[in-house]
């Protein structure tokens, strides 16, 4: 009967993950009965039969919870069930005192115990749920967004990332091809889940799955229909140089057996929840040794990324536009600018005519900004901020893992994220097996940035 009970609670919470949040507040009532429950998943009373049911009860209440219930929820677990600071202190005392005697090693395993909260214990319960490492990965979703507002739950998230950190290294995980063919539901999820160029239809998703084409993505043995991050990649004969004509649906079939380079034009990572559980440098070697095992034509590796702070950087910075653009610059760009544009008088002004996107349909006044645009882009690749890496998250990515910065591409995306984000420009970061090991070791150490020298004299220029 119990496992009747256990079972039909299951299926509760299987509902509930599919539906989302819900609308319950987190009143006392309600906090009393989930403290005790909480109580007894800390103690570990019952058997297994009592832990599911409990944790299933825990999950099922959570997950009806709306969003401040769901803060209050975490808010408990947070404050009430960490370590006893009296025991803590005790155990850090003996130890101290234990330093250099034969007791040494019993106090240190004494202090560790003593720093092991009953939030773990907590957490680690809910994997007794079928779909119980999703229900955290999602819960730690809610806690990122609460912890900005609570420092009381950091504590938790930290304790959190950790285990998942655990539960999610990479070689636990499983990488594996989707295609036309895989299940609707999870051509759905990679619909749901692009990040970097939207999906607009299904015909564009099958022309991103078409033979020239390959995706590939990471899988956990407990959530097999939930990608955790996917790489999309076209197989061609050039270093790509425009988004657009890269997903082009209308754009014939390219024989993927005669393909010399592979461009990784897509990287996604789903899971919010996993933020701070690093796994695409993982996924982009694997990927690579696929690639070369099945196309072994194959010698170039590549990226066409987006600079997606590049304008934000641009408009915070007026100096790098007037060392951007010369006087010669500003008078092409003054022949070619409308009748109603105003005057042109100093670089720094160039953020407001640049601010609607029109200028990049004006064929003569997208190559006069060519220049300067290209030459501010190189500037801001190889800007460094906190910590002394460089200020674009993707450029801190793919020089972390080897690549070097390769090529500018103007005009490469003129799409209107294409423009907010960074004027329309795109890069190509290259992964040259030669020297992806001592571009990594040089990164790590002193935070050199790997760029090809026409990157470093457009600077200079």
């Amino acid at each position: 009967m119990a496992e009747g009970i256990v079972v039909r609670g299951l299926r509760r919470v299987r509902t509930l993950l599919a539906e989302g949040r819900g609308q319950r507040n987190f009143d006392p009532r309600l906090a009393v009965r989930v403290r005790g429950l909480l109580r007894e998943c800390a103690s570990g009373a019952g058997g297994e039969v009592s832990a599911r049911l409990r944790a299933g009860r825990l999950a099922e209440t959570y997950l009806r919870l709306n969003d401040e219930g769901r803060a209050g929820f975490l808010r408990l677990i947070a404050t009430e069930f960490g370590p006893d600071p009296e025991v803590v202190a005790k155990a850090h005392a003996d130890y101290q005192d234990a330093i250099g005697s034969d007791g040494q090693w019993a106090a240190e395993s004494a202090l560790r115990r003593a720093l092991r909260s009953d939030r773990l214990r907590i957490l680690t319960q809910f994997n007794t749920l079928p779909q119980g490492v999703k229900f955290l990965v999602d819960l730690r979703a809610d806690l990122l967004r609460h912890v900005e507002r609570d420092a009381a739950l950091l504590s938790l998230d930290r304790e959190l990332e950790s285990r998942l950190g655990a539960w999610f290294d990479v070689g636990f995980l499983e990488l594996r091809t989707i295609n036309w063919s895989s299940p609707a539901a999870l051509l759905e999820k990679l619909i749901k889940y692009e990040a970097v160029h939207e999906i607009r239809s299904w015909s564009d998703l099958k022309n991103r799955l078409d033979s020239d084409r390959r995706c590939y993505a990471f899988f956990h043995p407990r959530m097999p229909m939930e990608p955790l991050i996917f790489v999309e990649v076209a197989l061609i004969d050039h270093l790509a140089d425009n988004v657009q004509s890269l997903l082009d649906e209308h754009a014939p079939v390219f024989d993927a057996q005669r393909a010399s380079t592979a461009i990784f034009y897509s990287i996604s990572n789903t899971q919010v929840g996993l933020r701070g559980v690093s796994f695409g440098n993982f996924l982009l070697k694997r990927v690579v040794d696929d690639l070369k095992r099945d196309h072994p034509r194959l010698v170039n590796f590549a990226t066409l990324s987006p600079l997606p702070t590049f304008r934000r950087w641009a408009e915070k910075n007026p100096a790098a536009w007037q060392q951007a653009f010369g006087d010669a610059d500003l008078e092409r760009i003054r022949r070619h600018l409308p009748a109603e544009a105003p005057l042109l008088t100093d670089a720094g002004e160039l953020p407001k005519l640049l601010a609607d996107g029109n200028w990049s349909t004006d064929a003569r006044l997208a190559r006069a900004l060519q220049h300067g645009l290209t030459r501010l882009a190189a500037r801001y690749l190889l800007t460094t901020g906190k910590g002394g890496r460089p200020y674009d998250p993707v450029a801190r990515f793919h020089l972390g893992n080897g690549a070097r910065i390769e090529r500018l591409n103007y005009l490469a995306d003129t799409s209107a994220r294409g423009q907010q984000q960074s004027y329309a420009l795109m890069v190509n970061y290259l992964y040259d097996p030669d020297t992806i090991e001592a571009n990594v070791e040089a990164f790590s150490r002193s935070g050199e940035i790997a760029a090809a020298a026409a990157i470093r004299r457009s600077v200079r220029d």
